[in-house]
């Protein structure tokens, strides 16, 4: 039996397809649940009760916490800590193992091109030190060895049907609909983008893999393209002219004085006035897959947004 927590995340769906390789039983555990094969095994609840996460992984093998919380910094710092807490004590008294699907908001903004799985931890948003605590605590426990875990790490993603990505929002559906493609900062910076089959691929295989355990790994992400190549590619795909529409920093300050989702993203605005370089080298060498090419990523996120 496999489990994942927080099935409704960003790779829940892609990883829940993914795991019929390695196991027959999955085990589906959200809020609201839904079957991906058909024969998953439905659990409901908040992974922020201690006793629902505890019976939720009897009989697991190893569990992934995929769970994508509200974009709210005050969300993440009164959750977060909750539903970390609870995963571990349940992996450990279930002798399940564990893999963290994480993000790079811990890293020092100065040290992004490149991150690899070396880079400073020096985060100088409030939700990059959430993200910097909860990675502390699974790697403090696993060197007690009293938790067996790892941790995967995604750049931003993107992919078919994935509702929370920033460029399908912003780039893949404005231009389907016939509008410019918004920007942050500056389009002549590099940025990178995860392909969420790819990372779901790769973080299934992770947790199949013993020796993997023990450590924190990139998912296989192709070479990062600059906002404009970004744009252009996914124009040329839908034959569209490559229209843009960016948003300079100051912009963005101000509109989060009045736009709660723009105000939760000010402070990781770094991200967007900088290369930000994601290296998955490591990955790449040790297991020899290659992330999915940008072109073919692209053609396929498109498809799934196009009108049927």
């Amino acid at each position: 039996m496999q489990a994942i927590l927080g099935s409704g995340g960003a790779i829940g769906i892609d990883l829940a397809k993914e795991l019929k390789k390695y196991s027959d039983k999955i085990r589906l555990v959200s809020r609201n649940p839904k079957k991906v094969n058909e024969d998953d095994e439905l659990f409901s609840g908040n992974l922020t009760d201690h006793t629902l996460v505890e019976n939720a992984l009897k009989g697991v093998e190893v569990a992934y916490l995929t769970v994508g919380l509200q974009y709210r910094t005050k969300v993440w710092q009164k959750e977060w800590p909750l539903i970390i807490r609870n995963v571990i004590s349940a992996c450990k008294k279930h002798k399940t193992k564990l893999v963290f699907f994480d993000n790079v908001y811990m890293y020092n903004p100065q040290k992004i091109s490149p991150m690899t799985e070396e880079t400073e931890v020096l985060p100088s948003s409030e939700k990059g030190k959430v993200r910097a605590e909860i990675a502390r605590i699974i790697l403090d426990e696993i060197k007690t060895g009293k938790l067996h875990a790892l941790i995967a790490r995604s750049a931003d993603f993107y992919g078919p049907g994935i509702k929370n990505s920033v460029f399908n929002e912003t780039v893949v559906k404005n231009l389907i609909a016939g509008k410019k493609a918004n920007w942050f900062c500056s389009v002549n910076f590099k940025h990178s983008f995860t392909y969420t089959p790819d990372a779901a691929k790769a973080t299934a295989l992770l947790g199949n893999t013993g020796d993997a355990y023990g450590q924190v790994w990139h998912l296989p992400t192709a070479p990062p393209l600059t906002g404009k190549e970004w744009i252009e590619i996914v124009s040329k795909e839908l034959g569209v002219k490559p229209g843009i529409q960016v948003a300079p920093k100051f912009v963005i300050k101000i509109a989060g004085l009045v736009n709660p989702l723009m105000k939760e993203f000010v402070e990781m605005i770094y991200q967007y006035d900088r290369d930000y370089d994601f290296d998955s080298s490591k990955f790449e060498t040790v297991f020899g897959i290659s992330p999915t090419p940008v072109k073919e990523a692209v053609k396929q996120t498109v498809a799934a947004f196009l009108p049927k």
